[in-house]
């Protein structure tokens, strides 16, 4: 029976300079994985890819239900930050796994990517191409995009990737708060959704706050 679903990925850089962060960043994926999957109607709504990059990108858990992940890979540090590879494989990833969906009569709403990064990319001519081609307004699965930067990540270069917002970690916030924060969006949002039988995620403006983003059928 076809369904509705909303695809979401989250992007993690996995480079040496993420090293004092990666134990907060498998916690607060385990803890999203959790919060997802455990909810019923959410785990219904959705579908859940991780991907990780350094000098090279990979999907670390194909797109799934939650509830059907028994574990999560652990990200590990690796050498060197290929902002175009992550970017090279996510629309890679997303323009598979939709036509996936859709063959099977599914009807599929614009993907939501959560990438989380320290913002340093060691390929600073090439990686804007990706990005580009990733966020094309001809591509019809284009995703919206929520940017995350972690430690000392570039303001510049975070802001420039979100396409719907973007945060930087301040005032204590870790990779574990901005990864509850979007599993409490998804969770609240699409059980909320459930009245109109349209498909809506609530984004934060800041990270106290919620603005809310339509997401639209493609």
């Amino acid at each position: 029976m076809p369904e509705q679903i909303l695809p979401f990925y989250v992007v993690c850089d996995q480079s040496y300079s993420m090293t004092d962060h990666l134990d907060a960043l498998n916690d607060g994926l385990a803890q999203l994985h959790a919060a997802v999957g455990t909810d019923p109607v959410v785990a219904d709504k959705t579908r859940f890819c991780l991907i990780g990059f350094s000098g090279e990108a990979e999907v670390l858990q194909p797109l799934c239900r939650a509830s059907d992940v028994v574990g999560l890979t652990d990200l590990t540090t690796q050498a060197a930050t290929s902002f175009g590879e992550a970017f090279t494989l996510l629309r890679h990833t997303i323009e598979n796994d939709v036509d996936e969906l859709k063959s099977r009569g599914d009807q599929v709403y614009r993907p939501a990517v959560f990438f989380l990064s320290d913002g340093h990319p060691t390929d600073h001519q090439t990686w804007p191409a990706a990005y580009e081609r990733l966020v094309d307004p001809n591509w019809p699965p284009r995703p919206n995009i929520i940017a995350f930067g972690i430690g000392d990540a570039d303001a510049t270069t975070i802001g420039r990737i979100g396409t719907v917002q973007a945060f930087m970690s301040q005032g204590g916030v870790t990779p574990a708060d901005a990864l509850h924060c979007f599993a409490r969006a998804l969770t609240t949002s699409v059980v909320r959704s459930q009245d109109d039988g349209e498909v809506a995620l609530r984004v934060p403006a800041r990270i106290d706050g919620f603005t809310t983003l339509r997401i639209d059928p493609l």
